[in-house]
């Protein structure tokens, strides 16, 4: 499966007048912020640091897009329920991500990476709810599986699509040890290859 061998740091938004044309296809990456969001994504690019991680959780306090090959893009919107920030940082990430989801036509599809040893939690279901209620697909990456033993594994990602239903693929994956890369990888560009919005939502 190909990588993303062009793949390249776009620009950074604090505010939705930021955002970068609305055009082509985009796939958002959400989740906690200690799931391991730009490990994933660096992972299923094939780039080390495309996306920066950090050993202190939250510190993607905006929206980060990533140029791809035509008029495609990865976002990687701020981690959610964990940063030991001021409340009014939480309100505006809420709101900003609000307004990205609401509003963003190219956004085709989104994925949400949670950890496997603790999965769905209630903003995890409100990020799934909002994809639905905006007819966006979603892919749930249940990341950390190395942390589990292969049954634990198993039942964890049988519970979460128990609980998401068919219209929601779900899938488990390791950064460190790279199980599941490739299908992770598959199904972004499948999402990308479906192209943007045509109506205004």
């Amino acid at each position: 499966m190909a990588q993303f061998p062009h793949a390249q740091f776009l620009t950074s938004a604090w505010q939705p007048r930021q955002f970068p044309a609305d055009t082509g296809s985009e796939v958002a990456f959400a989740g906690r912020s200690n799931a391991g969001k730009s490990s994933a994504l660096n992972a299923i690019t094939g780039r080390k640091d495309l996306a920066r991680t950090s050993k202190t959780p939250g510190r993607t306090q905006l929206i980060n897009f990533f140029a791809l090959e035509g008029e495609r893009r990865l976002a990687d919107l701020p981690g959610y329920g964990y940063a030991k920030v001021p409340e009014q940082m939480k309100r505006h990430w809420r709101e900003l991500m609000s307004q990205y989801v609401e509003t963003r036509r190219s956004l085709v599809g989104l994925v949400i990476v949670m950890d496997a040893r603790r999965p769905l939690t209630d903003f995890d279901l409100q990020m799934l709810q909002w994809a639905q209620a905006h007819q966006i697909e979603v892919h749930l990456l249940l990341t950390k599986a190395d942390k589990l033993s292969r049954s634990e594994s198993t039942a964890a990602l049988r519970g979460v699509r128990a609980e998401v239903g068919e219209a929601v693929t779900a899938q488990l994956f390791s950064a460190v040890t790279k199980a599941g890369v490739d299908e992770a990888r598959g199904r972004v560009l499948g999402l990308l290859a479906q192209g943007g919005k045509k109506e205004p939502r």
